[in-house]
């Protein structure tokens, strides 16, 4: 099987690495360009790229994937199948009609559930107990295309987006090669998703981490694991921006408005909501590293009484 794989971030590596374990026949790797990065703007090439160059693979970099060049390229190396992974570009009829077996998407939740960019993120913002990946063939609809496989895991009550981004992006290249194994063997039937059941998660942005302390404490929980690492849930403590990166829930000991710091000792920093009271046991100042809080607290001293807002 000849297989063109398109893919960007990290989230897409394990899968190319996996295929190309499996013996397929990768005959090009298309991914974004490189781009400027840090402080020093130094280009850098995509963690799909550094892979693909690792694996002796031909890598395709266009500004635009569906111009007549791209298309043209494509269309010369003829794919049976082109696998997609957190791509970053949407792809015209015109490539998505172009291989016998079609455009597989490996897609980071139980479709129809969290369609979109951040369904990671978005699964653990809401209490989701449950999530996984889906594969499925792509059509011009954002994520709505007709299921292939899906694969299913449990979300432990502490778990954060940048631990579950690691296993999905592990169980979706196990389920990709399950993918095309079951294609050759026309083992698989594709399923169309049910739009009732459908939701969206939407691309994350820095404001999405502000807590509102007149929520809920497992609501702020949920938040906090969900933006964990970026783009990380904060506060503000006397006019200073402060992120926060764990916590828990306790019952609340002491009466007071929500945001309240109601208690700080080595614990962590307690802080009333709008029901229970959460425990803040790591924080980060601007411009510092990331501390628990008995740390901090050896050479510094965060007030009991103040309002976070």
């Amino acid at each position: 099987m000849n297989v063109v794989f398109m893919g960007t971030p990290d989230f897409a590596v394990p899968t190319l690495n996996k295929i190309y374990e499996e013996n397929y026949n990768v005959s090009l790797v298309v991914t974004m360009p490189d781009r400027p990065k840090g402080r020093g703007k130094k280009m850098t090439p995509p963690p799909v790229k550094v892979k693909a160059k690792e694996l002796g693979i031909e890598v395709f970099q266009p500004e635009k994937i569906n111009s007549a060049e791209s298309i043209s390229k494509l269309q010369e190396i003829s794919p049976d199948v082109i696998v997609v992974v957190a791509y970053g570009q949407i792809l015209k009829e015109e490539i998505l009609n172009l291989p016998e077996y079609g455009c597989i998407n490996v897609h980071a939740s139980l479709l129809p559930k969290y369609r979109g960019a951040a369904p990671i993120n978005w699964v653990l913002i809401n209490g989701e107990k449950i999530t996984g990946v889906t594969t499925m063939l792509m059509e011009k609809g954002l994520d709505t295309g007709d299921m292939l496989l899906k694969s299913q895991m449990d979300i432990a009550e502490n778990l954060t987006a940048g631990v579950l981004h690691d296993k999905l992006m592990v169980m979706g290249a196990e389920l990709l090669i399950d993918t095309l194994n079951g294609l050759k063997e026309g083992s698989i039937e594709s399923i169309p998703q049910n739009e009732s059941e459908s939701s969206y998660a939407p691309i994350m942005n820095k404001n999405l981490g502000r807590i509102e302390w007149s929520d809920t404490a497992i609501d702020i929980k949920n938040l906090v694991r969900g933006t964990e690492p970026w783009p990380s849930a904060f506060t503000k403590y006397k006019n200073k921006k402060i992120k926060i990166s764990n916590v828990e829930i306790v019952k609340k000991f002491k009466e007071g408005v929500p945001g309240e710091v109601v208690k700080v000792s080595n614990e962590g920093i307690f802080v009333n909501t709008k029901d229970d009271c959460l425990q803040i046991k790591k924080i980060q100042f601007p411009g510092k590293r990331s501390m628990k809080v008995e740390d901090y607290l050896k050479g510094n001293e965060f007030e009991q009484g103040v309002i976070l807002s």
